[in-house]
């Protein structure tokens, strides 16, 4: 049976040097709560890790797709998209991705004196399901802030910022609907296709059907289309697409990601067909877009 730690198409990940570790473990204000290691997987199948040995970090897996299992203290759990869970330091542990629905997930190792805090009654699956408020594409965001930072070196001022921001993202998810509720929300202009396209937006990195968005809205199909396409004057999944390649073009923008990482990031698998969709929706090519200059 194949198994792996790493190496998936799409993946990203950083592994601070243990320098920089001890540094930060003398620091005041990050030895409350640092990341020790980041990263993204994609659609990662045959991934599998097993630590007999326990390690001095505490292990956070965010499955936004697919499915996989973890098991702790000779107990096994199921995990699910949209689930979460952290695995404490100190305790042999294991994890892996489903061989039918490999898992799509964020993960991060964190240690600090804080660190227990955050983990408390999430040694096992916590849902993060998409609703009306949710804020899943802000937490994804934010994600993206973190490991783009960490990326660009690990001055004081990164780490300082790191570990602020890492508050925050825990803090997101313990508190989930305080989180929610802190956001705008639209209660007299909410209608069909505002709530459609919101969750679009916290779903980007999957593949969504007419009949998955119509059953969260709660029409079928056809009257779903009929009326999205009267308010937007696109069918439901073109106005998909042109979010995903939205997202895309701010991504080839701002950030140094690879093509297929990026495809991955928005939930198309195939480069191909991606940079085929792209060049319909932009009339040039990823490769292309990325070197025009803009503003």
């Amino acid at each position: 049976m194949v198994r792996l730690k790493n190496g998936f198409n799409g993946e990203r990940a950083i592994v601070l040097p243990q320098l920089i570790i001890r540094m930060m473990e003398k620091d005041p204000l990050v030895s409350m709560l640092h990341i020790t290691d980041i990263g993204y997987y994609p659609k990662a199948l045959h991934h599998f890790r097993e630590r007999k040995q326990p390690i001095d970090q505490y292990v956070f897996i965010y499955c936004i797709n697919g499915a996989g299992w973890f098991r702790i203290n000779e107990r096994e759990y199921a995990v699910s998209s949209n689930q979460y869970f952290i695995l404490p330091a100190g305790v042999p542990h294991a994890y892996g991705a489903s061989p039918d629905t490999p898992w799509t997930i964020y993960w991060i190792h964190f240690k600090g004196t804080l660190a227990p805090y955050y983990a408390q009654k999430a040694v096992h699956p916590v849902d993060i399901r998409p609703e009306i408020h949710s804020r899943i594409s802000n937490r994804i965001n934010l994600f993206e802030e973190i490991f783009n930072t960490l990326a660009s070196g690990y001055s004081n001022e990164n780490l300082h910022y790191v570990s602020s921001l890492f508050h925050y993202y825990l803090g997101s998810l313990k508190y989930v609907q305080q989180y929610r509720n802190a956001g705008e929300h639209q209660t007299d202009d909410e209608n069909l296709s505002e709530i459609a396209i919101h969750y679009m937006k916290e779903n980007l990195e999957k593949h969504l059907t007419l009949e998955e968005l119509a059953e969260h809205i709660g029409y079928s199909p056809s009257h779903f289309s009929m009326l999205f396409k009267k308010k937007t004057g696109h069918s439901p999944l073109s106005y998909f697409n042109l979010l995903k390649i939205q997202e895309a073009c701010f991504m080839l923008d701002t950030t140094g990601m690879k093509i297929n990482q990026i495809c991955y990031k928005v939930g198309i698998e195939d480069m191909y067909y991606f940079s085929r969709l792209f060049h319909k929706i932009m009339g040039i090519s990823p490769r292309e877009y990325r070197k025009l200059k803009k503003g």
